[in-house]
């Protein structure tokens, strides 16, 4: 990592810490700017990933879709282009060096404005599909996070320039190596932007049952054609993809409201508390009674 690159990571690193009180994910006050420092390493952790780009600017942090890891550090970003279930784990971190992060989350309404808006509409070239990759980061993109970020001490200023700022961010994703994925994701004939429809489908409707021949029929592929792209975007299965958005949301709703293991097991979509409560532990380790008393102790 260059002499520039890191005098900027350390000014971005005390941005952070200004604005994060303790441990855990903040949320600033800039719509869709989380921070997060920790000041040990982490366990395994399952989550959601909504289309987001993130960085690490102190430690180290292992992402795992699938079966696929995705490390970075702070020479590096990450980003999600579409809603996919994950495994996160901070791997670097003491209190006298914390783990500092952030994650900007987009829409892709954001994206398709900036292309509109550049000479970054051509149809990528479709070298790779999956919906998730990690960039070295170049000083542009570094100049751009650290303006969105000192927004912070001129609240004022935040309405007008925050979105600003953002499109920045995005457009200097767009110009990157891996930017044609990003680009792939809203728009064009491409595989990748077909899948997305199907994955925002799921995602609004994870609850319910489908037939993957409906699936798709929304993707306008054969089935067999289906399967595959599906599953190089997400590195999963349209099965698998809306059982670990199920299983997420169980949890979070054992967490945060009174609903015991069955009321919870049918709100997300099982008919049987017998494959939710197996599935569960097979994701998460316990059964959901146990785990949530774990979580919560």
């Amino acid at each position: 990592m260059s002499e520039i690159i890191t005098t900027k990571q350390q000014e971005l690193g005390k941005i952070i810490e200004q604005y994060s009180e303790g441990e855990g994910v903040f949320k600033t006050a800039i719509p869709s700017l989380y921070f997060m420092r920790l000041s040990n390493t982490s366990e395994s952790s399952h989550g959601v990933y909504k289309p987001s780009f993130c960085m690490v600017v102190q430690g180290a942090k292992e992402v795992w879709l699938g079966q696929d890891r995705f490390r970075y550090s702070p020479s590096d970003y990450l980003v999600s282009s579409v809603h996919l279930p994950v495994i996160t784990q901070v791997t670097e971190a003491t209190p006298d060096v914390p783990y500092l992060g952030l994650r900007l989350e987009f829409s892709s309404s954001q994206v398709l404005k900036v292309l509109n808006d550049s000479e970054l509409r051509e149809l990528p070239k479709e070298n790779s599909k999956r919906a998730m990759f990690v960039s070295h980061i170049e000083s542009s993109l570094m100049d751009a996070v650290i303006r969105l970020a000192h927004l912070l001490d001129n609240p004022n200023d935040i309405p007008v320039l925050a979105p600003l700022y953002t499109e920045e961010i995005i457009y200097r994703v767009l110009q990157g190596k891996n930017g044609n994925i990003l680009r792939g994701i809203v728009m064009g004939e491409s595989a990748i932007h077909q899948i997305r429809d199907v994955i925002e489908h799921i995602v609004n409707r994870y609850d319910r049952s489908f037939r993957i021949e409906e699936l798709a029929e929304l993707a306008n592929m054969s089935v067999s054609s289906f399967h595959r792209h599906f599953k190089e975007v997400t590195a999963l299965s349209p099965i698998q993809f809306q059982k670990q958005m199920r299983l997420q949301e169980a949890r979070r709703l054992l967490l945060t409201e009174s609903l015991d293991a069955t009321d919870v097991a049918y709100r997300v979509g099982y008919e049987s508390t017998s494959q939710f409560s197996r599935e569960y532990s097979r994701m998460f380790g316990f059964p959901p009674i146990l785990d949530i008393k774990r979580l919560k102790a």
